[in-house]
């Protein structure tokens, strides 16, 4: 891949090579510009409009690949902007690539935008980094300027950890060092660009652990099941001994199956159909691996995580994880830190930002067959999912399993909630009253509860007050607080629904995704959510605790409905208008449909 900042040559270069390696007819970015648009070559009109579109903004919007061949090698090159805000095509590109070219402009240094390339790459653990040193003609050729940066760059690697690295000067403009050396860099005695590329090892050179993820069983004629997958890390033959995981069904290949024939050797990137001499319990998210070399099964792991949702990254909210074939709903369950986007620094952090890069713990809601980054990029790597929108929110590189997944077993208890629920003569569930403060929560919730105890039920009431005093006591009231406050008391809710008690619940719960993450807790129907609806200016005017007025005149921050948003729920299963009906006439709607769904 090629990466670098505004105007430091990146498009010049990647043309030059190209058309030197005649396959497009693309020179320097000044000569295309100002070049007739009407030109016969539909490749050369085609790059045209492409940079005529990036010229305008001043920015490459998108990652674009072009293959070239040198010296009898063909590559696939991402010519990938490098930009804050366009992060995510970074990792699109370094996620595959086994190279990465860097330019930077003699005249500018190892600027912050360069700086964060490199701390990207290294966290993407891009094996080959090569600086480009680039604009030389500017300075008049002078080893010291390109020899300054190539010490400031060495030194900087050391510190990212990039195993091989090392800086070439170049000329874009003038093509000097990029197909062959001397000219006016003469004094330089390494490589040129076209030398470098042909240095690097191939992909199928770097052997690592046999990975199979299953993205189908298919059936074949003869009524047998074949696994079908891409293979990644080392080669497959029949008769060979696998493992499938999770389960660690042990089993030998009889067959491989190609589109034309059967194979009698499978390569790394091969897709391919894998039939098995006996039945094992396979499906999609499966992974067949080596039987020397099996994958961690966990549901737990810690990751460098690289945020680019729109909101902030809060541990406690839910995501789906979506690695290799394999999705699963996951959680981050602790920020240990940030790093620092130019040296990988790390600092204490209780929430991420867009574009920043932290080390993260994350839970699953089931084992699944991982492997650290630095083995296997295939089952490595791993992307998080906003649930709600469906965006994609974060990237990230398992680092290791948590010691914590393979010690802690759940204890199953021979007296369930169905037994205690009996023995008290009622069905368990919770009633999720959220809304603004001074809606009227508490109170319709304590009116619920006397009705409830009235009729020989057995409760108890959650009052987000009550817990902060103990339970919540830590925690402030910023967003990754409220977000684990309610996860806190979403789990002690669920504690009490499996004594056999009803639960009920008065919080404000903000956040959508955190009622539905309480909603995931409960068999689908033990849970009610209960939306107490009153407009601000009426909760304002109420204000029974004077939390309202405080916050107005600047004493509380982040309050709710003032300077910290409140999302309304959009299918409540009860909906309250406490403008419209007294605390009494709520109260009886709530035992109304309780009654309807045979709850009471």
């Amino acid at each position: 891949m090629i990466c670098g900042s505004v105007d430091d040559g990146k498009s010049t270069l990647l043309g030059r090579l190209l058309d030197d390696a005649g396959l497009l007819h693309v020179e320097e970015r000044e000569r295309l510009l100002t070049a007739d648009p009407n030109s016969p070559d539909p490749q050369y009109a085609r790059v045209l409009d492409g940079l005529l579109a990036e010229h305008a903004q001043g920015i490459t919007i998108d990652v674009a690949y072009r293959s070239m061949e040198l010296a009898g090698r063909r590559y696939l090159v991402a010519d990938a902007p490098g930009h804050q805000q366009y992060t995510r095509n970074m990792i699109t590109a370094a996620t595959s690539a086994d190279a990465a070219l860097v330019l930077c402009d003699v005249t500018q240094g190892l600027t912050a935008q360069t700086r964060r390339h490199l701390a990207l790459l290294a966290v993407l653990e891009v094996r080959h980094v090569a600086l480009l040193v680039n604009k030389l003609d500017l300075v008049g050729y002078a080893p010291e300027a390109f020899h300054a940066l190539a010490d400031g760059f060495g030194e900087l690697a050391r510190r990212l950890g990039l195993a091989d690295a090392q800086s070439l000067p170049v000329s874009a403009l003038h093509g000097e060092n990029l197909l062959e050396r001397g000219g006016r860099l003469a004094w330089f005695d390494g490589p040129s660009v076209a030398a470098y590329l042909a240095s690097l090892p191939v992909r199928e050179q770097i052997v690592g652990p046999l990975r199979l993820p299953v993205q189908w069983v298919h059936r074949l004629e003869d009524g047998s099941r074949a696994l079908a997958g891409r293979l990644s890390g080392a080669g497959l033959r029949p008769g060979q001994a696998v493992r499938i995981h999770p389960g660690n069904a042990e089993a030998r290949v009889v067959r491989l199956l190609a589109p034309e024939a059967d194979l009698p050797e499978a390569a790394p990137g091969s897709s391919v159909l894998v039939t098995l001499d006996q039945p094992v319990d396979a499906s999609r998210g499966s992974v067949l691996a080596g039987s020397e070399e099996p994958p961690t099964v966990t549901d737990q792991f810690q990751a460098t995580l690289i945020w680019l949702g729109r909101q902030p990254l809060y541990a406690g909210r839910r995501y789906t994880l979506k690695l290799g074939t394999t999705r699963v709903g996951a959680s981050v369950t602790d920020i240990r830190h940030r790093l620092d986007p130019t040296d990988l620094s790390a600092t204490p952090a209780r929430e991420l930002g867009v574009h920043e890069i932290g080390v993260c713990n994350l839970a699953l809601d089931r084992p699944v067959p991982l492997d650290a980054f630095r083995d296997s990029r295939e089952t490595g790597s791993f992307i998080l999912i906003d649930p709600f929108d469906h965006d994609t929110v974060a990237a990230g590189m398992v680092r290791h399993a948590l010691r914590r997944a393979a010690t802690l077993h759940w204890q199953q208890a021979v007296v369930d909630r169905h037994a205690r629920a009996a023995m008290k003569g009622q069905q368990p569930f919770v009633l999720w009253f959220t809304g603004l403060s001074g809606a009227g929560k508490s109170t319709i919730a304590n009116l619920v509860e006397q009705r409830l105890h009235a009729k020989g039920r057995h409760t108890f009431l959650m009052d987000g007050d009550n817990l902060r005093q103990g339970l919540n006591r830590d925690l402030g009231f910023t967003p990754g607080d409220r977000v684990e406050n309610i996860r806190r008391s979403a789990e002690v809710a669920r504690l009490m629904t499996e004594a056999g008690l009803i639960v009920l619940t008065a919080f404000i719960s903000p956040y959508r995704a955190e009622r539905e993450m309480a909603r995931e807790l409960f068999p689908a129907d033990a849970f009610l959510e209960v939306f107490v609806d009153a407009p601000l200016s009426l909760v304002e005017a109420r204000d029974p605790k004077g939390l309202y007025a405080r916050a107005r005149r600047g004493e509380l921050v982040n309050f709710t409905g003032l300077d910290a948003p409140y999302e309304r729920p959009t299918h409540p299963d009860i909906h309250l208008d406490t403008a419209r009906d007294s605390a009494d006439v709520a109260a009886d709607a709530v035992l109304e449909e309780l009654r309807r769904r045979d709850l009471i």
